[in-house]
């Protein structure tokens, strides 16, 4: 019988302390250089604060944490969409969680499901409208929506076959869609990427809450499918 196997394995063997020295070395390299990022920031900073607090009069909505999120860092909002979908996406690639066995759901999982799923679906569109003026923003309000459809699923529900391919597609982008073509609006009309119209910028800016909203939430919910959606859609 030949050797080569054995050899194989062999080989494998003396490769793998080299390999293991090779990632400690690299995990070491980046915890070296975050330290050192870290022990070289001041022991105190003036920050932003007043900066944001003298331009709150032309952000469209009066807290300066939607502010900044969703009018002077808005990219930033758009790019963690992006890595949410990203993420979703990945999953659906790698082919998900194990198999999800369906089973008709006891009394109480039953009851609290349609008890509390259209509480957190009003709890959700307030946050999304208090985000204005108070805590709370597309966000918050996309993680109670995401709430919700987990709930629903636990208890058995399923989205009809018709809604899982293009609807949810649609609803899936809607959110980094709507913040893609407003930026290319405003860079046409304004000459900046989300540089709102200080007499529209509340108004778009809810419209792009709403949006985001509805993409978190779908997106939450099918995270916790894991590949179960995937392998319906290729059916």
């Amino acid at each position: 019988m030949s050797d080569k196997p054995t050899q194989l394995i062999t080989d494998d063997q003396q490769a793998a302390p080299a390999l293991r020295l090779v990632i400690l070395l690299l995990v070491s390299t980046v915890a070296a250089g975050l330290v050192y990022v870290l022990w070289s920031f001041p022991a105190s900073a003036p920050g932003l604060t007043h900066t944001v607090a003298t331009q709150m009069s032309q952000s469209g909505v009066s807290h300066p944490v939607t502010a900044v999120l969703l009018n002077f860092r808005g990219y930033d909002t758009l790019l963690e969409m992006v890595v949410l979908l990203m993420a979703l996406l990945g999953v659906w690639t790698l082919g998900g969680t194990a198999d999800y066995h369906d089973h008709a759901p006891g009394p109480v999982l039953d009851t609290l499901a349609r008890l509390l799923a259209p509480v957190l679906i009003l709890v959700a569109a307030y946050l999304l409208w208090v985000g204005a003026h108070a805590p709370g923003g597309a966000f918050q309000a996309g993680s109670v929506l995401g709430a919700a459809g987990v709930l629903l699923l636990l208890a058995g529900w399923r989205p009809h076959v018709t809604l899982i391919a293009l609807p949810l597609r649609l609803l899936l982008i809607i959110g980094p869609a709507a913040f893609v073509a407003m930026a290319l609006v405003t860079l046409i009309s304004e000459g900046r990427l989300l540089a709102y119209p200080v007499a529209q910028a509340g108004t778009l800016i809810l419209i792009l809450e709403t949006a985001a909203t509805l993409s978190i939430g779908v997106t939450l919910a099918a995270l916790f499918l894991g590949g179960e959606l995937s392998d319906t859609q290729s059916k």
